[in-house]
Parts: C-alpha cells; structure tokens; sequence
C-alpha cells in the first residue's frame, strides 16, 4: 500500500477531484483509476470522503491511498502506434504525450507495453520482464518524442551497453521559462539522485547519487505575458538519469515550461513541454549508425507560434 500527501494551491482551484489527481506527477495515476480509487473511497479531501466530482479548494489537504496490485498480467492491445523505423531487431516509436510507457499501480492498461505487444505479436525482448519487455529506455508520461524498443535479447544487451557507455546520441528540445539565460550554450554537470523527502522526486544532490551530465544550447528567445521572457531549449543528453533534463533545467533557474513537479503547471499546456526530438545508436546487430528526428507536436508548435506573436 501507498499513501500520498498533497496540498491543493492556487493553480487547481476548481479543478474536479478526478482530474486533480491524474495531473499530479508524483501519483502518477490515470483519471479512470483516479476515480476507482475515490469510488472505492482510497481517497478523503480534508479527512472527508469525496466524490470524484468534487472541486477543490486551495489549501485542501488530499489523502490518497493505492492498494498493492493483487497481481499483474499486461495484456496486447490494439493501440496505433507511430513506428518511425521498424526491422526483425528493434524498433524506434514515436511516443505521444501522455502515454505511459510501461504498466505500473494505475497504469495497467494504454501503455505503450500494451500496444508493442499487440504490434510485435510478442516478440519483444523479455530482459526487463513481463512488465516492461522490449523497454531499453524510456521517456516521461508526459515527455513525447522518440523511443528505442528491442525485439531480441541480444538487441537489447548490444543497445543497453550503448547506453552505459553513453554513445547514444539523444537530444530533446523544451521551453524553459525563468527569464534570459544566462549564457547561449553550457554544461549542467551536477549528479541526481531521490529527493529524502520525496521518493518519487529526484534532485540535484552529493547523497547517494549519480552524475549526470547535460548540454544545452538557446535556439531562440521567446515571450509570453504571463511569464515574461522564455526560451526554446535544444538540450543533449551525456547521461540518462531519471527526470535528468527537467531536473537539471530547475536547477539553474530555468525549469520547463508546464512542469508542475519541478516548477509550475501552465495552463493550456498538461505536463512538461518536453520533446524526444532526435535520436541516434549504433545498430546493435548491423553495426550500421542510425539517426532518427521527430517533429515537433501540434501543441508545442503551437505555443512557439503564440509566444512568438508576442515578441
């Protein structure tokens, strides 16, 4: 059993409690199990039980507790997928914002586990297990962008070595806020490991950490009237630490725009504007280099466009 904590502030006054509660990073939970879990009265609203439609208040204090799975079993499930490139070893997906990649307490089912083994007809890598077969790496719920999926086990070792040798070639792009960086181009060299008082939060911190390495390179300046000046960030990653780019960018001053768990939820933006947006490796059984681009989502396209009419 799992039990969180969370205070409501001003930015979701009036938020329906089901809807709360799937936005929180730090639950990490879908609005369909958000509500079984208030259904199945997991959840009190200031010690009280609530309905999922219930609208909160700022200061209200929210209990949630998520019992233990009593089993789990991922099932296929007929969810399309952007393949970008595809042979009889891996695979490169494009992944939407706001899918999970792999099942976890609320997430059982929409992952992109669930739809890799309806389209590999399950043939994925089994070295991660059932729960996350053919998952060499993998990006934030709310992070798009480019995935690389092993269909082999021998994929997945020659891709995993890759990575702990950090010859990946990965590079995202955001919108940082925060005000005019400092400098155009810079190095985040600071290690990452858990927030103490926080288990699913990392941290910029000496204790029991690991070192993390980003770089990152201004491509333009941007304007929005609620913010003041922004920043559209291309950001390459040496090491792949969990939340690595939307820790490091809160750590010098400048976190993403929309990111509610290291800086501040934005609205008309759900989640970190965040993009997976290159991608290159070593092709593990070819020996041939890949490099794959995506382009950009509809809705970080469209908030460089509003914040570049206000310029």
């Amino acid at each position: 059993m799992t039990r969180y904590d969370l205070v409501v502030d001003a930015t979701c006054e009036g938020k329906r409690l089901d809807s709360y509660l799937a936005s929180q990073d730090e639950v990490d939970i879908t609005r369909s199990f958000a509500a079984k879990l208030i259904e199945d009265n997991n959840v009190l609203v200031n010690r009280k039980i609530a309905s999922k439609s219930t609208k909160l208040f700022t200061g209200d204090e929210i209990i949630i507790t998520v019992p233990d799975p009593v089993g789990l079993s991922v099932e296929p499930e007929n969810i399309p997928l952007d393949i970008v490139y595809e042979d009889s070893d891996l695979l490169v997906v494009n992944k939407p914002k706001g899918m999970v990649v792999h099942p976890a307490a609320g997430n059982y089912q929409g992952t992109l586990v669930n739809a890799l083994l309806w389209h590999c007809k399950g043939e994925l890598s089994g070295i991660n297990g059932v729960v996350r077969p053919g998952i060499v790496h993998r990006i934030d719920k709310n992070t798009s962008g480019l995935l690389i999926v092993a269909k082999t086990d021998k994929a997945h070792l020659g891709l995993a070595e890759q990575i702990k040798a950090h010859s990946f070639t990965r590079e995202y792009e955001a919108i940082c806020v925060g005000g005019r960086f400092k400098d155009s181009k810079g190095t985040i060299n600071a290690p990452i490991g858990r927030d103490k008082n926080n288990r699913k939060r990392m941290c910029v911190t000496e204790t029991n950490s690991r070192s993390a390495v980003t770089h990152y390179t201004v491509l333009e300046e941007l304007h929005e009237r609620s913010l003041g000046i922004c920043s559209y960030v291309n950001f390459q990653l040496e090491t792949g630490r969990t939340h690595q780019i939307r820790v490091h960018s809160a750590y010098i001053g400048h976190p993403i725009l929309g990111d509610d768990f290291y800086g501040k939820p934005y609205k008309g933006c759900e989640g970190q504007c965040l993009h997976a947006r290159k991608i290159g490796f070593v092709h593990p059984v070819t020996g041939e280099y890949l490099e794959f681009t995506s382009e950009l989502p509809e809705y970080f396209s469209k908030l460089l466009e509003k914040m570049r009419d206000n310029i």
